[in-house]
């Protein structure tokens, strides 16, 4: 059986295990079994990160920084490309895709966010002269200079991992912010090998901090409730979103969140090939587990029961192609990185 190394934890620059060795296991979906360790932080682990990140902002010159922030970023998605072979085998086998899902949606979509953010940034304006004004006797310049938040919590789901990662952690790093990430705990290594190839790059210290931990709620809640954080960025689900909101409150945190929901794809009586539209309806691609999918069919009475008929056959026919598609490699000619580039491009979602 093929294991991943240990997620180690990143705090203050260095590549750590948890306070007193504290591990959990990484466990591979394909089969239940595990497949590695991971670092299972202690609140005091969490502390160090947040109080790296906090020193890191207040002390430094990261904010204002563009130009390095912009090298080391750059440098940092080098490295990812680099290390292609390695996310493609995280993804098979710690979020469990499938090679179709490896390909779209997974390693290669990550990639091409990661280079849309970087090309986007050379264009951005810091400063924004509005010119002179004069009320009652006085003049007065006006200036709105774009500065970062601060510290953020980037806390992030299991579905697609390099994705969410990326756009939390890269998009908040350019801004000039120092992040806290915290992985959701059945993905360690996909992100913890942030932390990893973050330190092979020279981040300065305290900059970017990865806290993995078996316990779903610990990280996040520390996070939420600690003042040093000034912005928490979630993707998941509704009930967690509205516990940030309100315990964020007491600090007056920046809550970004991205929350599930039941998107309905509605099917009339009168559309045509109708069998057709139901059939695509249906949630197979990685399990469902996609933020921006219909989760509900809405057809009309009339043609209620053959609706079913045709769900029933269209999810016999998806089983036996998941099955082989999720066994069978991309043909040798194209790598799963090149075959997302053609097959999916650079879509968001």
């Amino acid at each position: 059986m093929t294991k991943l190394p240990e997620a180690l934890l990143y705090i203050d620059g260095t590549l750590r295990r948890a306070e007193g060795g504290k591990t959990y296991d990484n466990i591979g979906p394909w089969t239940g079994d595990v497949i590695g360790q991971a670092a299972d932080a202690s609140e005091a682990d969490v502390d160090a990160a947040i109080a790296a990140a906090r020193r890191a902002f207040d002390s430094t010159d990261w904010s204002t920084n563009h130009q390095e922030r912009f090298g080391l970023l750059r440098k940092l998605y080098d490295l990812f490309v680099a290390n292609e072979a390695r996310l493609v085998e995280i993804a098979r086998l710690e979020v469990g895709a499938p090679w179709v899902a490896v390909n779209r949606a997974q390693v290669a979509s990550s990639l091409g966010g990661w280079k849309e953010l970087l090309d986007l940034f050379p264009k951005l304006s810091w400063e924004k002269d509005f010119g002179n004004k004069e009320t009652y006797g006085f003049a007065s310049r006006r200036k709105a200079v774009y500065e970062a938040v601060g510290v953020v919590g980037a806390i992030t789901p299991w579905n697609f991992p390099f994705f969410v990662n990326t756009e939390k952690v890269v998009s908040a790093l350019l801004a000039g912010c120092t992040v806290v990430l915290k992985p959701a705990p059945d993905t360690p290594l996909a992100g913890a090998i942030f932390g990893e190839l973050a330190a092979e790059a020279g981040f300065p210290a305290g900059v970017f901090n990865v806290i993995t931990s078996g316990d779903p709620a610990m990280v996040g809640e520390r996070l939420v409730h600690d003042p040093r954080v000034d912005l928490i960025t979630f993707t998941g689900s509704t009930a967690t979103g509205k516990r940030i909101v309100r315990e964020g409150a007491e600090t007056m945190k920046r809550v970004f969140l991205e929350l599930g929901g039941k998107s309905a794809s509605m099917v009339l009586e009168d559309t045509p090939n109708f069998a057709q539209v139901v059939a695509q309806s249906m949630l197979v691609f990685h399990a469902g587990q996609g933020c921006a999918v219909t989760s509900r069919l809405l057809v009309p009475k009339s043609r209620y029961d053959e609706a079913k008929t045709v769900l029933k056959t269209a999810s016999s026919a998806a089983k036996r192609r998941s099955h082989i598609m999720a066994r069978t490699k991309p043909p040798p000619a194209q790598t799963p990185f090149t075959a997302a580039m053609t097959g999916f491009g650079t879509s968001r979602r």
